[in-house]
């Protein structure tokens, strides 16, 4: 079989699938394989001519897994306050699909991993990764996300605690993985919540249901990934480690 990165299931060179994935230059790519860099499905691998298949190899390189397919798509989009989750709507209001309308032009089938509400702003993933984005929603991985929340009222001691240990909502008992209040200003408190729960409306019932209306809620982290700066409406590409954690957190 010839070497070839075109055909699916041809077999390639292990640091020519280096190179081409952007790792390093394919002599580069050989002095990681020699020093014991480079893992291939578990294992470490030292042989400089070995030839895997691109379609179905886990190929990491310094614990960091590598994305092999270019067709894939990973980006962190800041979902502006007012734009509701959805590719398209039928009511015509803005949405997540005219942000990234470029790229659905172009040919790229894409979704959203999860929903936030269409007044809460932050962090959504955005992916044609069908079965990340499967995994990452799915409450048996539980993959936290982080919010921070302007409250109504004075927040004291005891709201963390009565958070973590749970509580009984109309569908059920819920609580938080952490919880810290960061401010309190003009009889309003700035609250972070960190959770790997997904029922809709989770931060604001929460914080309602133990007598804190939610006045303003922004999804600052997703798993691994952080929003950082990025301005409202902005988008931007995972980087190689953000990916790769990603797909450790749910064991891909």
């Amino acid at each position: 079989m010839t070497e070839s990165a075109g055909r699916e299931g041809a077999p390639v060179r292990l640091q020519k699938i280096l190179a081409q994935a952007g790792v390093a230059s394919r002599r580069a790519s050989e002095d990681l394989i020699a020093r014991g860099r480079v893992e291939v499905n578990g294992k470490i691998v030292r042989e400089m001519g070995l030839k895997v298949d691109p379609a179905t190899a886990v190929i990491r390189v310094d614990g960091t897994r590598i994305v092999l397919d270019e067709k894939m798509v990973y980006l962190a989009l800041n979902k502006p306050r007012g734009v509701h989750t959805t590719m398209s709507d039928e009511r015509g209001r803005p949405c997540v699909g005219d942000l990234v309308a470029d790229r659905i032009d172009a040919g790229q089938r894409l979704f959203h991993v999860g929903r936030l509400d269409a007044d809460t702003e932050g962090l959504l993933l955005v992916t044609n990764d069908g079965e990340l984005a499967h995994r990452l929603m799915h409450p048996s991985y539980k993959v936290s996300k982080t919010y921070m929340a302007t409250v109504t009222g004075v927040v004291g001691k005891g709201l963390g605690k009565q958070l973590r240990e749970g509580i009984e909502l109309e569908d059920g008992p819920a609580k938080v993985d952490q919880f810290s209040l960061l401010d309190v200003h003009d009889g309003r408190s700035l609250v972070k919540v960190v959770l790997h729960e997904g029922r809709k409306h989770i931060v604001r019932r929460l914080l309602a249901e133990a007598g804190f209306p939610v006045e303003d809620l922004v999804r600052t982290r997703f798993g691994s990934v952080a929003l950082g700066d990025q301005r409202p409406g902005s988008f931007r590409k995972l980087n190689r480690t953000e990916i790769s954690d990603l797909f450790t957190a749910v064991g891909l």
